[in-house]
Formats: structure tokens, C-alpha cells, sequence
């Protein structure tokens, strides 16, 4: 095992980050040490094999327990992969599922699938717009096809000349273990390509591929949670330059994750939005109605005399819209008795003579308040608000 910086570092998630989380801080370190997109740099490729590493184990359950427990030590009665000395096409074929159909070659210099690289974005919303769904600006750099030499890498007027390395074929073998077998691999010089730049283009400094701009616009469905992700097929980068140096073949996706703001009003628990409301004892003691904020404007609602501080009352169709259905869940409102901090003189003498009147201790209210709270929010008998 070399890596010793701990793994949940390596992909920069919490110890409590779950399966998906985790697989997408892989995916975006992976598109972001790619080797094709940082060629020729070392450091690149060894932050690009210990990320495979680290979510090898993470994304395990059993050897992620164990990591938990023991940490590089426990791992070591069972090793997994030597990333640090796999090939990088080796990993992208173990890892394809993963890392979205990356370009590239397999371990025995075949060419894969002609498919571009995913890339990942984030936008974000506020709770209205997940309400009624919205669209959005979303800007992006990739790596296109270069205009000036055609994903060729070489200057206009010029052309690639054969790799002398691997005489044009684009892999090389190698003998292992005493001349026993042989090993095939992309040439480490054209990288598969079978050619290689004499004299450079100016625009792409000879990689076929230079950075664009893109700008599009994207809906936004109502119902979307935060964390989700809209997919826009064909808005990844063209698959890479040892594949099909012109970029044909099929291009990669666009996953743009949404990230929803917080409302300070409400507490989002699914479909249906949580609000507490702060009340006086009088309005618990004798009813009162009580105007609620709802993302469709102010609701009228009425509390009846002797309800119980953090009781709950459900306002129908008050939250938000599920994303497949559209049926909008529920606003759970909370009435949570508020005590004054300081008393005018004839308050605190009106409460004295409240108090004299009082000869039985008040007793608490059968269930819990979270049984409570699981029944309303789960669909269970709860208190009706009269639905307007």
C-alpha cells in the first residue's frame, strides 16, 4: 500500500459522506488529473492513480469498515490494486462506469469506445424555484477540437509523422517474467496515436484540442432536490485525440448538480416544508388564527383554545411539488409557546391573579413531540387545520 494520506483527504469528503458523494468527488478528480488533459505532467498522473486508490477503498463497504477502524494497517491482509503502478488506461477501463465512457485505450492498446469525457458543473436555486421550475445560464470550459489544425496537433501545411517508437502501430509489447509472456500497452511516446508533432500548432501547442466556452441554458425542474444532477447529453468534451483526433464519434454529458439555498423560514423535509411559530401562552390558552408565510403567500391558521405548546398542524399542499408526480406535499407547522423574558407591572399582577385561580398541576400531553411530528409529516391522524 504507498498511499499514506488519508483517503477521505485524497477525495476532500466527510467520513460521514455516503456512496454517492463519494463516487462524485472521484469523478471529479479523475476529469480533473486526466492525463490528456495535463499532458507530460507527472504529478497529474500520480494524483490521478491515488484518487483511484482512495475510492477502491471508499467506495467498499467492507473495506471501507475496515479502513474506518484500522486505517492503512487493516488493509493490509487484503491489498487491492497497485494503482501506482497500473497504467492509466487500465484504471479508466477498470473505472468506465465511473468516469462516464472516458477516451482512451485499454491495457492492450486497443482502442475503446470513441466516447468523450463527461464534465460536472453546479448551479443553484432558491426554494421558490424549485416550486415552480426555472432554467438557467450555465457557462462551461472544455476541450474542443481545434480549429486551426483539426484535432491533428500539427501546424497548417504540416502533418504528423510516424511514431518511430512502435513503427506507426501505436503499441509496443514488453516481456515480463524471464521472456515467460508479453505485455501490449499504448506507446508511451505517441500515446496509441501511431504519430507523432514534428512542428506544433500554435493555438494547441500540439494536443489537438483547445479550451472553449460554452453557454447554455438549462431547465430546472420543479420538485429538484439539492444534490440531484440534470444530465444534457452531447455537452461533454469530444472523445480524446489518441482515439479520434478529429473528435468524431460520440461526445460526452454535461451533468450540472443543483444546489438549493437554504429558506430561513422553512426546514425541507422532502416534498413537504417544516416552519415553527412562535406563540403566547394566551393564544395557546384561549385559540387564536395566526398568519403563516408559504411560499404561496400568507396562510390564515387556527389554533384552537388548550392546544399544547409543540403541537403540530398541517396545512395541505403547502410544500413543494414532487419531482415525478408534481403532487405538492405539505406544510408542517410547529406552535412552540414563546414565555416572556420581562413583565409590565400589570402583567405580572393579572398573571398572579391567573395563578391563585390554579389548583390542578398541568400534566403533559400522551406521545412524545417526534411521534407526533412522524405521524403529520409520514401522513398519520394530526390536527386539522380547517383546510382553506
Amino acid at each position: 500500500m504507498t498511499i499514506t494520506r488519508d483517503y477521505y483527504e485524497v477525495l476532500s469528503v466527510e467520513r460521514t459522506a455516503d456512496g454517492g458523494e463519494v463516487k462524485r468527488a472521484y469523478r471529479r478528480l479523475a476529469m480533473k488529473y486526466h492525463p490528456d488533459r495535463n499532458p507530460g505532467d507527472p504529478e497529474a498522473e500520480r494524483l490521478f492513480k491515488e484518487a483511484a486508490e482512495a475510492y477502491e477503498v471508499l467506495s467498499s463497504p467492507d473495506r471501507r469498515r475496515l479502513y474506518d477502524q484500522y486505517g492503512h494497517e487493516g488493509l493490509r491482509s487484503r491489498p487491492g490494486h497497485d494503482f501506482r503502478s497500473m497504467h492509466v488506461e487500465d484504471i479508466f477501463s477498470m473505472f468506465e462506469d465511473i468516469l462516464g465512457g472516458f477516451g482512451g485505450r485499454t491495457g492492450r492498446g486497443r482502442p475503446q469506445q470513441r466516447r468523450g469525457y463527461d464534465l460536472e458543473t453546479e448551479v443553484t436555486v432558491s426554494m421558490m424555484e424549485v416550486l415552480t421550475g426555472t432554467e438557467c445560464d450555465v457557462e462551461i470550459d472544455r476541450q474542443d477540437v481545434c480549429d486551426t489544425c483539426g484535432g491533428s496537433g500539427a501546424r497548417p501545411g504540416t502533418t504528423p509523422e510516424t511514431c518511430t517508437t512502435c513503427n506507426g502501430n501505436g503499441q509496443v509489447q514488453q516481456a515480463g517474467l524471464g521472456g515467460m509472456f508479453r505485455m501490449v500497452s499504448a506507446c508511451p511516446t505517441c500515446r496509441g496515436r501511431g504519430t507523432v508533432v514534428a512542428e506544433r500548432c500554435d493555438d494547441c501547442r500540439g494536443h489537438g484540442r483547445a479550451t472553449a466556452h460554452r453557454s447554455l441554458l438549462v431547465r430546472i425542474p420543479a420538485g429538484i432536490g439539492d444534490g440531484q444532477a440534470i444530465r444534457v447529453t452531447g455537452e461533454g468534451e469530444p472523445p480524446s485525440p489518441e482515439v479520434s483526433p478529429d473528435g468524431s464519434g460520440t461526445p460526452g454529458d454535461l451533468h450540472v448538480v443543483i444546489r438549493v439555498q437554504s429558506d430561513e423560514r422553512f426546514e425541507r423535509d422532502g416534498d413537504n416544508l417544516i416552519v415553527v411559530e412562535p406563540v403566547a401562552f394566551t393564544q395557546l390558552a384561549i385559540g387564536a388564527t395566526v398568519t403563516i408565510d408559504t411560499l404561496d403567500g400568507r396562510h390564515e391558521l387556527e389554533i384552537p383554545a388548550g392546544t399544547q405548546t409543540n403541537e403540530l398542524f398541517r396545512i395541505a399542499a403547502a410544500g413543494l411539488p414532487n419531482l415525478r408526480s408534481g403532487k405538492r406535499g405539505d406544510m408542517v407547522v410547529i406552535v412552540r409557546l414563546v414565555v416572556p423574558r420581562k413583565l409590565t407591572e400589570r402583567q405580572r399582577a393579572l398573571l398572579g391573579e391567573y395563578a391563585e385561580t390554579e389548583d390542578t398541576p398541568v400534566n403533559e400531553t400522551s406521545g412524545s413531540f417526534w411521534e407526533k411530528f412522524k405521524d403529520v409529516v409520514t401522513g398519520g391522524r394530526s390536527q386539522d387545520d380547517k383546510e382553506q
